[in-house]
Order: C-alpha cells, then sequence, then structure tokens
C-alpha cells in the first residue's frame, strides 16, 4: 500500500507512522532524510542538491523527485511506503504522479490528520527539551518535576527558535497555503481520508489504521 500522510506540523504524523510502518512493515520516505544522504554519499542528484543548498536556496522540484524516484526502486518498497512531508505543492504531487506512473506504481491512500491551530500552537510553544540530555517536555501535557530542569540529568530546559508561537504560526500559514490546494488535488480521485487529530492517541491510532484498511 502506497501511503501519504498529511497534517499540519505537531499534528502527529511521526507517531502514526510508526503504527502504520509496524502494521504494515512498509518504509517511510522522508525527502529531508533522502536529501542528506545524497549529499552526504554525493550522488549526482546530491551534488545538484548541494549546490542550490549551499546557495541559500530552496532544492528544484525535480532533484527531490528524481530522488524520490531512485528510493522508490529499491526493494523495501515493493509492498508499499509512506510519504512524509512530501509532496508539499500540487505541482510536486503531479510530478510524483507520472513519476510513479514511470515505475508501475500509484498512490493508494492519502490520510490527512486534521488538528486545529489552536491546539497546534498549543503543542508546539509548550515544548521544553533538555540542553544536555535532549530529553523533550511539555509545560501543560508532561511537565518536569521542577519547572525548567530536567527530571532525568538536572539539566536546563529551554524552548527551541522555532517553538516560539510567531514561527510556528507562519509554519502553519505555509502549511495552509501550499498544503490546502494538495487536499483538494488528492480528494478529486477520491483517495483522501480524514482523521480527527485531537484526543485520545490510542483512539487516533485505530482511526488511521481503519481509515487504511477501508
Amino acid at each position: 500500500m502506497n501511503i501519504i500522510l498529511l497534517g499540519p506540523p505537531g499534528s502527529g504524523k511521526g507517531t502514526q507512522a510508526k503504527e502504520i510502518i509496524e502494521k504494515h512493515q512498509i518504509p517511510q520516505i522522508s525527502t529531508g532524510d533522502l536529501l542528506r544522504e545524497a549529499v552526504k554519499n554525493q550522488t549526482e542528484l546530491g551534488k545538484k542538491a548541494k549546490e542550490y543548498m549551499d546557495a541559500g536556496k530552496l532544492v528544484p522540484d525535480e532533484v527531490v523527485v528524481g530522488m524520490v524516484k531512485e528510493r522508490l526502486q529499491k526493494d523495501d518498497c515493493k509492498n508499499g511506503f509512506i510519504l512524509d512531508g512530501f509532496p508539499r505543492t500540487v505541482p510536486q504531487a503531479e510530478s510524483l504522479d507520472q513519476t510513479l506512473a514511470d515505475v508501475g506504481k500509484k498512490i493508494d491512500k492519502v490520510v490527512s490528520i486534521e488538528v486545529p491551530d489552536s491546539e497546534v500552537v498549543e503543542r508546539l510553544s509548550g515544548r521544553r527539551t533538555c540542553e544536555n540530555c535532549g530529553t523533550m517536555y511539555h509545560v501543560k501535557f508532561n511537565p518536569p518535576q521542577q519547572d525548567g530542569v530536567c527530571d532525568k540529568c538536572g539539566g536546563k530546559l529551554y524552548q527551541r527558535d522555532d517553538d516560539n508561537e510567531s514561527t510556528i504560526k507562519n509554519r502553519l500559514q505555509v502549511y495552509h497555503d501550499q498544503t490546502a490546494p494538495l487536499k483538494d488535488y488528492y480528494s478529486k480521485k477520491g483517495l483522501v481520508k480524514e482523521i480527527e487529530g485531537v484526543g485520545d492517541i490510542s483512539k487516533i491510532k485505530e482511526a488511521v489504521l481503519k481509515a487504511l484498511e477501508s
């Protein structure tokens, strides 16, 4: 089964992807990981990507799609895959469709995890990380025993730059601008299953797995 996971930052896509991987035994493909690996291994596409990254420019769609195409032809993708963080725009989705057709594949399901913006802001802006051991906390949902101090090692807790409220709101705006049209694109093909991403994690997991079976 070939799956795309959609959802705003902080919607719990990573948690749900792990459940799908376990149940269906398929790999999760992240374009960020592919880019880092290609640059590190100095592949042809990696060298191209590095030129853009070094210049502070976005890596063009054709380079990213090329990397995805190479990855999808590996043996572990025979029974399916999960795409996370890609496609981000309608042109990328169109390129992906063409690429999949070239290798005799297609997208089977698009799972969209729906979380209101206010919930995303609360989830992400409340995160705190230990600067010493990296343990993560949340001021509301998983607070440390002592304010600002890590339970595990006594290290100082800090808020990451990308977890402040204005940055989160910017990231959400980008998500809505780029991904709302993407949902329409896949809805027209009858592929989208919307899942309420707020509440009991085990119930969300159940809903996601059920959506993939229907």
